[in-house]
Protein backbone atom coordinates (compact mmCIF):
# COMPACT_ATOMS: atom_id res chain seq x y z
CA UNK A 1 0.00 0.00 0.00
CA UNK A 2 2.85 2.33 -0.18
CA UNK A 3 2.80 3.17 -3.78
CA UNK A 4 2.40 6.85 -5.06
CA UNK A 5 -0.49 7.46 -7.56
CA UNK A 6 -1.33 10.40 -9.17
CA UNK A 7 -4.92 12.30 -9.00
CA UNK A 8 -5.52 10.39 -12.74
CA UNK A 9 -4.95 7.03 -11.75
CA UNK A 10 -7.13 7.97 -8.21
CA UNK A 11 -10.01 9.14 -9.98
CA UNK A 12 -10.09 6.05 -12.46
CA UNK A 13 -9.91 4.13 -8.93
CA UNK A 14 -12.71 5.31 -7.73
CA UNK A 15 -14.57 4.91 -10.88
CA UNK A 16 -13.76 1.24 -11.02
CA UNK A 17 -14.72 1.02 -7.10
CA UNK A 18 -17.99 2.81 -8.19
CA UNK A 19 -18.72 0.94 -10.98
CA UNK A 20 -17.80 -2.06 -8.63
CA UNK A 21 -20.44 -0.75 -6.14
CA UNK A 22 -23.18 -0.61 -8.82
CA UNK A 23 -22.87 -3.90 -10.45
CA UNK A 24 -22.89 -5.23 -6.68
CA UNK A 25 -26.01 -3.27 -5.69
CA UNK A 26 -27.77 -4.52 -9.06
CA UNK A 27 -26.36 -8.51 -8.63
CA UNK A 28 -27.97 -8.41 -5.08
CA UNK A 29 -31.07 -6.32 -5.91
CA UNK A 30 -32.07 -8.87 -8.49
CA UNK A 31 -31.01 -11.42 -5.86
CA UNK A 32 -33.15 -10.37 -3.27
CA UNK A 33 -36.17 -9.75 -5.65
CA UNK A 34 -35.61 -13.74 -6.97
CA UNK A 35 -36.16 -14.94 -3.06
CA UNK A 36 -39.53 -16.20 -1.90
CA UNK A 37 -40.82 -15.26 1.00
CA UNK A 38 -40.25 -18.76 2.37
CA UNK A 39 -36.81 -17.93 2.62
CA UNK A 40 -36.69 -14.91 5.06
CA UNK A 41 -32.66 -15.35 6.27
CA UNK A 42 -31.60 -15.63 2.39
CA UNK A 43 -33.87 -12.71 1.50
CA UNK A 44 -32.73 -10.89 4.71
CA UNK A 45 -29.04 -11.04 3.98
CA UNK A 46 -29.56 -10.27 -0.02
CA UNK A 47 -31.39 -6.43 1.47
CA UNK A 48 -28.63 -6.11 3.73
CA UNK A 49 -25.64 -6.26 0.93
CA UNK A 50 -28.09 -4.08 -1.53
CA UNK A 51 -28.39 -1.80 1.48
CA UNK A 52 -24.54 -1.35 1.87
CA UNK A 53 -23.29 -1.51 -1.31
CA UNK A 54 -26.14 1.34 -2.35
CA UNK A 55 -24.63 3.07 0.94
CA UNK A 56 -21.08 2.91 -0.98
CA UNK A 57 -22.18 4.16 -4.11
CA UNK A 58 -23.46 7.12 -2.39
CA UNK A 59 -20.26 8.17 -0.61
CA UNK A 60 -18.51 7.19 -3.98
CA UNK A 61 -20.74 9.40 -5.86
CA UNK A 62 -20.49 12.52 -3.29
CA UNK A 63 -16.38 11.77 -3.56
CA UNK A 64 -16.41 11.55 -7.49
CA UNK A 65 -19.51 14.99 -8.00
CA UNK A 66 -19.56 16.70 -4.72
CA UNK A 67 -23.18 18.07 -3.72
CA UNK A 68 -24.44 17.14 -6.67
CA UNK A 69 -26.49 14.30 -4.70
CA UNK A 70 -27.37 16.28 -1.75
CA UNK A 71 -30.78 17.06 -2.47
CA UNK A 72 -31.85 13.64 -3.21
CA UNK A 73 -31.45 13.22 0.91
Amino acid sequence: MSDVVDSDELLRRLQRARACAQEGARSWRERADGLQAGEPDPASEAVVRTLAYETVLRVLDEVLTPGAHSEQG
